[in-house]
């Protein structure tokens, strides 16, 4: 196809996504309640005055009721074989320390109350730090051991038992001090159009949530639920996955997983859901 054809077709494809998201009428959250195994989990809150939203909705809230059930029910949640295999994992002894995380931490239940508040300020490093990041950090300098990759399934699995502790906690991530700045070019990144498609993550997440895109209802955006179990993934995925096939759906060049524009962004999304509870491991579509 030449230059011209090329460009005409990205202009149609814009064109196309912008008329079925106007075509569609919204459709509403339904009124489903979330409960795993007999815990309430909190899926819709006021929003705080300073937020864009009136309401806060969990993406849960806009799957199918088949997706939905997998979530009510542990034995159901594909994402809990990777639990089961990270508490195999926690228990093992990897590095040059001869250590496991179980010989630091008693119970993987001392990480209660950990995944509300990330990314957070690493004060000794003078930077955010994400929950992969503290993982890292316990293998390289506590037990000797190699750092995994980001999306590798150890450390999938890792962070879905380390959020787990937390389910049904709100998330409460700090944005003042000197994660201000970080929750600033976060929103930046939010509202920056990009791509081919010329488009932001609030064209989707915030203008039109509630809507059909192709087979997909648009939600609001939240990743209280990560790290996710994605059907159209067959596996857990984090959030930066997330954010990844995102920018690639709008032909924009993705930012690379772990970089400090995807943290800066993560911390941003994850201060609009406050009051949300944590989910993990949750299931989509």
């Amino acid at each position: 196809m030449h230059r011209t054809g090329k460009k005409l077709a990205v202009i149609a494809g814009a064109f196309a996504l912008t008329i079925g998201l106007a075509s569609h009428s919204a459709g509403d959250p339904d009124e489903n309640s979330l409960a795993i195994e007999g815990e309430t989990i909190v899926t819709d809150v006021k929003a705080p005055a300073d937020s864009p939203l009136e309401h806060l909705y969990s993406g849960w809230r806009f799957r199918a009721s088949e997706t939905q059930s997998l979530q009510t029910d542990d034995f159901e949640n594909p994402g809990m074989v990777a639990v089961e295999q990270a508490i195999d994992q926690f228990a093992m002894v990897d590095g040059s320390e001869g250590k496991a995380c179980a010989d630091c931490h008693a119970d993987v239940s001392d990480f209660k109350g950990l995944r509300p508040n990330l990314p957070r300020w690493d004060e000794a490093k003078s930077k955010p730090e994400t929950l992969e990041h503290i993982i890292n950090e316990c293998r390289t300098e506590r037990m000797g051991a190699k750092a995994w990759k980001w999306e590798a399934q150890e450390m999938l699995n890792m962070t879905a038992l380390i959020g787990l502790q937390s389910r049904g906690m709100p998330v409460t991530v700090e944005t003042g001090g000197p994660m201000a700045s970080v929750w600033e070019k976060g929103k930046e990144l939010y509202y920056t159009r990009v791509g081919q498609l010329d488009m932001s993550c609030a064209h989707c997440h915030e203008n039109n949530y509630g809507k059909m895109i192709r087979a997909d209802h648009l939600s609001q955006g939240h990743i209280n639920g990560f790290p996710v179990y994605r059907l159209k993934w067959g596996g857990l995925g984090s959030i930066h996955r997330r954010f990844k096939g995102c920018m690639q759906n709008i032909r924009a060049t993705p930012f690379k997983r772990g970089s400090d524009e995807f943290i800066a962004l993560e911390l941003y999304v994850a201060s609009r859901g406050k009051g949300l509870s944590v989910e993990v491991p949750s299931v989509r579509n």
